[in-house]
């Protein structure tokens, strides 16, 4: 199952690393680990772990990782379309549906851990110049599975 990433926090880390794959117009980041959770859950989680009264009787060792509180085999995506590069919202929105779409049809292959696919160049607006074409969809759907399939095999390597 594929979650959504939510938190800038986790885009952040993410997007430091380098990337994964890489194509005309997209880039794909990879993290195998967990997402944060917000301050406000992990301080009542913590405190939870560390209350001697909830501990009486059972034996648990302290775990401050997040991969143990949020679900382990999980694969998480989060999208990045900046402004500069797609101008119209629907551009920007299309580009994302398709990004979902590719990583949901590559599913099971993808290894589980946080994932970021970001625009990185601008499609040609000469050759594209609809916002929502179904040239540019096609285009974009084609590139991203081929992306995908190369972060796979990359990912496979190592």
């Amino acid at each position: 199952m594929i979650e959504r990433l939510l938190r800038s926090a986790d885009f952040e880390r993410v997007l430091r690393t380098a990337t994964r794959a890489r194509s005309t117009h997209f880039a794909a980041h990879h993290v195998s680990d967990s997402p944060s959770l917000p301050a406000k859950v992990a301080k009542a989680v913590l405190a939870a772990k560390l209350s001697t009264t909830e501990l009486l009787g059972r034996a648990r060792p302290v775990d401050e990782s997040v991969a143990s509180r949020v679900k382990p085999a999980a694969t998480w995506l989060g999208a990045v379309v900046p402004k500069r590069h797609a101008k119209r919202s629907v551009t920007r929105s299309l580009l994302k549906r398709q990004i979902r779409a590719a990583v949901l049809a590559q599913g099971e292959a993808l290894s589980t851990g946080l994932w970021v696919i970001r625009l990185r160049v601008p499609f040609d607006v000469s050759q594209f110049p609809s916002a929502r074409s179904q040239a540019l969809r096609d285009a974009a759907r084609g590139e991203l599975d081929l992306l995908l399939a190369s972060a796979v095999q990359r990912g496979r390597g190592r």
